[in-house]
């Protein structure tokens, strides 16, 4: 029997909090991801064919302190990364395009940011793709098991160290290509978009400026309202249909009322095709929401297959099947046809297992029980979703219960700031891009107003998760094409301003500027 395997909630790292109100069957703890945990790609598949070699730097573990050798073989790690061929394109002197590793595999984030890639030929650009400290194979005392064994072998994965590891790696990258003048532009996506922004405000000298892609930086303390991301997402079903909007907001309390039925529970079970009977209705919910929350991410115009495969408009194919009463279809298998389409839009599964992480991302449960603390509810009035009051009491009971440490929920604040953004960055920031889709839930965090001159906010109306940064196609609209050439016009500028102020030659500028594609406006 074929199945999709999925992971316990116990030990993942959920998109969102627990919706519903506190039950004996929904008591687990739950934290905010960017990814999704219910998908199947493999993360090496490569399938877009870039050309890139493997490669891994000795890391320092701990780069705040000076006991860390007392540690043997333990005080390093090899952190994997990505080099682009450097005989295709590449020049001395030539800029770097530095992708900030998310909270998962590295060459999955290299495969499904064609962005990067294709622009790179343009300038002439060194590829680097690295990755994030605790994911994929970059771990820690020599496996996975050894490196999340425990809040001690964990307290080394944090944000700081993860952008310390990609400033060491750049300086001796560099170094070691005798390309000390390169320019560095970092890009990212979602948590690697947050890692670009702050990256640029903390380590300005090794880096000239960041595409930060539907980064949600505000999405901390209460700088931001915490039911935006469940509006958005409610938001993007009822623009397809109010109907379905309204449907789907009616089923919570349906499912939950029938898995109490006699068999209730073996009933839901074959209506949703879960390989084994389900004990509780939480499971099930939390299946569901998931699904609505990831379709409000990748809610893409064009068929993907990022987090799962999907048709274009994704959510608009799953309110055609949540409208369709049809035949008498329940209120319950309408609405598992709706989340079908997300994890079975190709129907190669017969049946779903709640036991995976393929893109190994578990780490972000410990991610969210220190630092990452993002706030997130549901507001009954505007959500589809149950309503969600956010406590940090229950966050700190729940991380506990789990790690044994206390969550420190304004230290991203502290670290990185977010409070009064515009008059902060305005005196002390440059060269940042912040892209944003409003069909992304997560751009509800975002910084969506221009900031300075060199602090952008591009916003798309309908688009969605960091489809900026995802391969081309030929299916892109017009406004997707105008949108990423507008990020091209602002990097040109960075590296046009970067070489004219190192002072180089007029005919080595000229050459450079020239071959990344640049205006001429500091030519002789």
């Amino acid at each position: 029997m074929s199945s999709l395997h999925l992971l316990p909630l116990l030990f993942l790292i959920l998109l969102f909090p627990i919706l519903t109100t506190p039950s004996p069957d929904r008591d687990r703890p739950t934290y905010p991801q960017f990814l999704g945990r219910f998908s199947h790609r493999k993360p090496n598949s490569n399938s877009n064919s870039y050309s890139y070699e493997t490669r891994y730097y000795t890391q320092q573990l701990d780069h705040f302190s000076f006991i860390g050798d007392t540690l043997g073989g333990d005080s390093h790690f090899q952190q994997r990364y990505l080099l682009g061929s450097t005989d295709q394109w590449a020049r001395p002197g030539g800029p770097i395009f530095f992708y900030c590793g998310n909270e998962g595999d590295i060459a999955w984030f290299a495969e499904n940011t064609g962005f990067v890639w294709e622009i790179a030929p343009r300038f002439n650009a060194l590829v680097v793709f690295a990755e994030h400290r605790y994911y994929g194979e970059s771990m820690p005392y020599g496996s996975k098991e050894a490196a999340y064994s425990g809040a001690k072998s964990l307290a080394y994965l944090t944000s700081a160290q993860a952008l310390a590891d990609y400033a060491t790696l750049i300086v001796d990258l560099k170094r070691n290509m005798s390309s000390e003048d390169s320019p560095v532009v970092l890009f990212g996506g979602s948590y690697a978009g947050m890692l670009a922004a702050w990256m640029r405000l903390k380590y300005p000298h090794i880096v000239i400026g960041a595409l930060a892609s539907s980064a949600p930086i505000l999405q901390f303390d209460d700088i931001v309202p915490a039911d935006a991301f469940y509006n958005i997402v409610s938001n993007d079903f009822k623009r397809e249909s109010e109907s379905c909007f309204n449907s789907i907001k009616k089923s919570w309390d349906v499912l939950e009322a029938e898995g109490k039925d006699q068999n209730g529970l073996l009933k839901l079970t074959k209506t949703f095709q879960i390989c084994h009977t389900l004990s509780n209705t939480g499971d099930l919910l939390d299946w569901i929401d998931s699904a609505y929350s990831y379709l409000g991410m990748v809610d893409y115009p064009y068929p993907s297959d990022f987090l799962m495969p999907l048709p274009a408009n994704p959510i608009k194919e799953v309110c055609r099947h949540v409208d369709d009463d049809s035949d008498g279809k329940t209120l319950a298998e309408r609405i598992y046809a709706g989340v079908n389409v997300y994890y079975n839009y190709t129907g190669n599964y017969t049946c779903f297992d709640l036991d995976d992480d393929p893109h190994g991302m578990n780490g972000w449960q410990w991610q969210a029980c220190t630092e990452m603390i993002m706030p997130l509810a549901s507001n009954p009035e505007t959500s589809m979703f149950p309503p969600y009051d956010f406590s940090f009491a229950d966050r700190e009971y729940q991380c506990h219960m789990t790690y044994n440490v206390s969550i420190r929920p304004h230290w991203i604040t502290t670290e990185f700031g977010g409070h009064n953004i515009s008059t902060v960055l305005k005196k002390f920031g440059s060269n940042i891009i912040f892209s944003n889709g409003l069909l992304d839930p997560w751009s509800g965090g975002g910084v969506l107003r221009n900031i300075s001159e060199s602090i952008i906010a591009l916003v798309a109306p309908l688009g969605a998760h960091h489809i900026d940064l995802r391969p081309s196609t030929d299916q892109d609209p017009d406004w997707l094409v105008n949108f990423r050439e507008a990020e091209i016009n602002i990097i040109e500028g960075w590296l046009s301003d970067y070489y004219h102020a190192i002072g180089a030659s007029s005919s080595v500028l000229s050459d450079r500027l020239e071959h990344a594609g640049v205006s001429s406006r500091y030519r002789s």
